[in-house]
């Protein structure tokens, strides 16, 4: 199984993209996520749907607004609000910043390893 993040940018309209993405896609939901992470003295959210895959091509998206949305926020609220509304239990966490990462892409790879181990996701298949 393919998984893999879709960035829609850091949270800022892009946010609402991810709202409307989670209310026509409301079935396949299976996780939300609030990946926490500190940056100059603030905390910053990444907001995340994670999706079920795909019947085909076994491809798992898992959609992410990148530590642009400062928590607790007016825009952390209303992706608070609409998991409410898709009566979805939303999963927060603590996580390094991408900026500790050489590369936005193993920082992507540490996130999938933390939501396997902690069967957020299904392992590597």
């Amino acid at each position: 199984m393919i998984q893999r993040f879709i960035e829609l940018g850091e949270g800022y309209s892009d946010l609402y993209e991810l709202l409307e993405i989670m209310e026509s896609n409301k079935d396949r939901i299976t996780q939300l996520l609030c990946l926490k992470v500190k940056k100059e003295d603030k905390i910053y959210a990444s907001l995340v749907a994670v999706m079920q895959p795909a019947s085909e091509g076994k491809f798992q998206p898992l959609y992410i607004c990148r530590e642009g949305v400062p928590f607790p926020s007016k825009r952390y609220e209303l992706f608070e609000t609409k998991a409410a509304q898709l009566n979805k239990e939303m999963i927060t966490f603590d996580v390094k910043s991408s900026k500790e990462f050489a590369e936005t892409e193993l920082f992507y790879h540490y996130l999938i390893g933390i939501l396997r181990l902690n069967y957020l996701i299904p392992p590597l298949s």
